[in-house]
């Protein structure tokens, strides 16, 4: 799944003094995604429901998935059912754990592929991430798990081989709940290391739409080459399953892929309403998995 800018600089060593930090200065403002469609919510799912979790996502969204196995995906010993889900609205990374699943994992919500690890890791730390472990290999390439401020996971990672996975039809949003006191910080370090570029940003937007009637909330919307983001500004007193759902996935038809979802054994959880100037849904699959799903106005 992830290598080094600096043989830039070393090449350039001779060419005149300034080189080496002109090359060091440029590196963490390099944009090391690769496309929305590498990039994977992580579900994890006890083993017995793994099946039934990967055949609900396919009836809902349609895709294809990748042959199922067992493997050792973290840097310590265990074992897991892996399988990635690849559908025209999101890529999904299924795990479940026949072990007991080693920290830190089970809380980051995104695998990122990046082209380069190491200098995708450094830019990561240098703007203002955290490593929670140091970068390991795994059986098809690296991987490296980092917090951003206000507690957000996200696992990134670089393949040996690099993937092909087919385009998606709609880009799926990583909704990141957070309070005011750390939500500005979070976004002016996510942005300098994503190339990210804030797309709306509402600060009285209605409480309603996240389960507050009488309150407001800041709704900030964010693209980059890792997809896009909503973060949800509030004073974090939410009532379930708000805060819970970790992807957004946009739809044609909302009442025609509900209606599919229900058929695979999906709940409704929050009904069809407004949300953002879109009708907008919260669902949980077999195995516990809650998200959000929505088809904008016009």
């Amino acid at each position: 799944m992830k290598r080094s800018a600096l043989l830039i600089a070393a090449a350039l060593l001779g060419a005149a003094p300034i080189a080496p930090t002109a090359a060091r200065e440029a590196a963490p403002s390099a944009d090391y995604a690769v496309g929305a469609q590498y990039d994977t919510t992580h579900v994890y799912v006890a083993p017995e429901d793994f099946d039934k979790f990967v055949a609900s996502l396919v009836a809902t969204f349609g895709g294809t998935t990748s042959k199922q196995g067992v493997f050792q995906v973290t840097p310590t010993a265990s074992q897991t059912m892996s399988q990635l889900v690849l559908t025209p609205v999101g890529s999904l990374s299924v795990f479940g754990f026949k072990t007991p699943i080693p920290y830190p994992f089970g809380a980051e919500r995104t695998g990122y592929l990046v082209t380069d690890m190491d200098a995708a890791t450094t830019s990561a730390v240098k703007n203002g991430a955290a490593r929670l472990l140091m970068t390991f290999p795994d059986p098809i390439g690296r991987d490296v798990v980092v917090q951003w401020p206000g507690g957000v996971n996200m696992q990134l990672y670089w393949h040996t081989t690099k993937p092909n996975y087919p385009a998606l039809v709609h880009v799926p949003e990583n909704r990141v709940y957070l309070t005011p006191d750390v939500a500005d910080a979070f976004i002016r370090h996510w942005t300098a290391f994503a190339h990210a570029k804030v797309t709306r940003d509402v600060p009285g937007a209605a409480g309603a739409e996240i389960g507050q009637p009488g309150k407001t909330y800041r709704r900030i919307e964010l693209s980059s080459g890792y997809g896009k983001m909503l973060v949800i500004v509030s004073d974090g007193q939410l009532p379930w399953p708000y805060g819970r759902d970790m992807t957004g996935y946009e739809v044609d038809d909302l009442t025609a892929t509900l209606a599919k979802a229900q058929a695979a054994g999906v709940e409704t959880l929050v009904p069809a309403h407004s949300e953002g100037g879109r009708s907008s849904a919260l669902v949980r699959f077999p195995g516990g998995y809650v998200a959000e799903i929505h088809s904008n106005a016009g």
